[in-house]
């Protein structure tokens, strides 16, 4: 008898929450249509990896004018058959413009000659506003701890999957990054997310971030400026870099 009342009522109250629902559907459907303000008209890439018009080209294989090396100096890495590759002991080089939340394209090669093995295979990093690096690395048959190969976030996420090609292959990072938000006092009011495609596939999804990038010890935060520069890092290897496109957002 009891479950046969439950069930009954559970009825009623369905029926009702539908009938609840009617007026919402009626009326004039012109009430719920949105025509301002209308979507900036742009031109996309004719491929997946091309840059689209309102993109900031920071790199397309004739120079490297947009970016500063040590000091802001000039970048001593070698430009070369529409490659930017690092040259050991050089130093790191950064953007000369600064960015916040952003869409970012990069491409990147490790040698094709292996050298070493772990963290000494093709090791480079993309370091958003400076602190927060996605980590580039051989990562093909190249066994290192999971939150240290290609397609993490250095020392804080490891990637879903391991999308790496061969020693040698251009890959390419697709990359949409939420900056982090202060308040006046430098406590944290909303922290770094991330979203990346390693070469095509989603490697991390909205994922947050626990600070700034630390090789010994917990990442954490520390105040700065809500657009900071790229930062493309020297780990010594002769790794490469290629058609590098931003989109502030």
């Amino acid at each position: 008898m009891a479950k046969r009342f439950l069930c009954a009522f559970s009825f009623i109250i369905c029926a009702y929450a539908v009938q609840a629902q009617k007026p919402l559907r009626q009326g004039d459907p012109k009430l719920s249509e949105v025509w301002e303000p209308e979507p900036k008209v742009i031109t996309p890439g004719k491929s997946a990896s091309d840059a689209p018009s309102d993109a900031i080209v920071l790199f397309d294989g004739q120079n490297a004018d947009a970016w500063a090396g040590k000091d802001n100096g000039p970048v001593k890495w070698k430009v070369e058959n529409g490659a930017l590759t690092v040259v050991g002991g050089t130093g790191e080089i950064h953007s000369k413009q600064a960015f916040g939340d952003c869409q970012l394209h990069v491409e990147w090669r490790t040698p094709a000659e292996v050298k070493g093995d772990g963290q000494g295979r093709g090791n480079s990093g993309i370091f958003l506003m400076g602190r927060y690096e996605l980590q580039v690395l051989d990562s093909y048959k190249n066994r290192t701890y999971s939150n240290g190969q290609a397609g993490s976030i250095y020392k804080q996420l490891p990637p879903l999957v391991n999308a790496s090609r061969g020693p040698g292959e251009w890959q390419t990072y697709d990359i949409i990054f939420i900056a982090p938000r202060f308040y006046e006092d430098g406590s944290v009011k909303s922290r770094a997310q991330i979203t990346v495609l390693h070469n095509g596939v989603l490697v991390q999804n909205n994922a947050t971030l626990w600070g700034s990038t630390q090789y010994i010890g917990i990442a954490t935060y520390e105040k700065h400026g809500e657009k900071e520069p790229l930062v493309l890092q020297d780990h010594g290897n002769p790794t490469s870099f290629r058609n590098i496109w931003i989109r502030p957002l």
